[in-house]
């Protein structure tokens, strides 16, 4: 299987590993990232996906392309499947989570808050006798501290965001207002494919005059939660999740077998990694509409990469 396990270049400048992205500064306020085929769960990698690099990549290509006419982003241009060339942002301290649904498995999630009794939650309040998974009478912005340092989340309110210094007004209701059209067009999108977008993070940054851009990715199969609509009604009333890309094939097996945090991780079966493979790239082509074309020049991905990024090398 052709895989991207890692995708180090001495040749460019200022490396940074993150979990599934290398990324690198160039001199030019650019930055180069790239999108491996690393599967991170558990705080740590459990394995590689084929080809999720790519799916990842071009699924955030088409939906950046798909709205900035609603905001601008950190789009410079795609080198290469696997890689965007994007604007350098300072990143802004909240995570922006907008929901449609009553939903999610997080403890920052509203469904975890509203089963444990909590009415009112990042500002807003919600009625009694909500049911799981129902629709919500109009998106609700759920922001949430943004811990670099390791910590965790916790939820936050406008009135808290802009009292704490983490934004200015003027930033969150610039903020809010993209991130809401965002969220609206791309359920739109999603319905038009006979998909539920139910919900989904963005991450802003602001560049060297202090305007907000849309960075990072942006309703992919990893940022985003997609139910298929014609399975949403007869799994609602019935008290089920509706069926969605369901991913997690890994992620469950190494948690049947160990204490994925502490043990060695087993090794991992090779059906199953290709299972998961095979449902993200059906993701790319239920949410994009187009058929997923895996690039398999070269002797590898990783030659590939570095054939395509010459021209950036020094």
């Amino acid at each position: 299987m052709r895989i991207l396990s890692e995708a180090h270049f001495p040749e460019l400048p200022n490396y940074y590993r993150g979990k599934v992205r290398e990324n690198y500064d160039l001199p030019d306020g650019s930055r180069i990232i790239i999108s491996t085929d690393r599967l991170s769960a558990f705080d740590r990698i459990l394995t590689c996906i084929p080809y999720k690099g790519q799916v990842l990549t071009q699924t955030a290509r088409y939906w950046f392309e798909a709205t900035k006419d609603i905001c601008p982003n950190h789009v410079i241009g795609y080198p290469d499947p696997n890689v965007v060339v994007g604007k350098r942002l300072d990143i802004l301290p909240v995570e922006i989570v907008v929901r449609g649904y009553l939903a999610g498995t997080t403890g920052t999630s509203i469904l975890t808050l509203y089963k444990k009794g909590e009415r009112q939650m990042y500002g807003m309040q919600l009625p009694d006798g909500m049911r799981d998974n129902e629709k919500l009478p109009q998106p609700v912005i759920t922001p949430t501290s943004k811990e670099f340092d390791g910590g965790h989340d916790e939820p936050l309110t406008p009135t808290e965001i802009v009292e704490r210094g983490l934004l200015t007004e003027q930033q969150w209701a610039t903020l809010s207002r993209y991130a809401l059209a965002l969220f609206a067009r791309g359920q739109e999108m999603a319905a038009e494919r006979g998909l539920i977008l139910v919900d989904t993070k963005y991450e802003f940054g602001t560049d060297e005059n202090g305007e907000i851009i849309l960075a990072d990715e942006i309703h992919t199969p990893d940022s985003s939660r997609y139910w298929l609509a014609e399975s949403y009604q007869a799994a609602f009333e019935a008290g089920r999740r509706p069926e969605s890309f369901d991913k997690d094939f890994v992620r469950a097996w190494v948690a049947e077998r160990c204490d994925p945090y502490k043990d060695a991780i087993p090794e991992i079966p090779v059906d199953l990694i290709q299972q998961t493979s095979d449902v993200y790239i059906k993701a790319f082509e239920a949410i994009t509409a187009q058929k997923f074309q895996p690039d398999d020049s070269g002797a590898t991905p990783l030659e590939r990469i570095r054939h395509n990024l010459a021209p950036y090398f020094p």
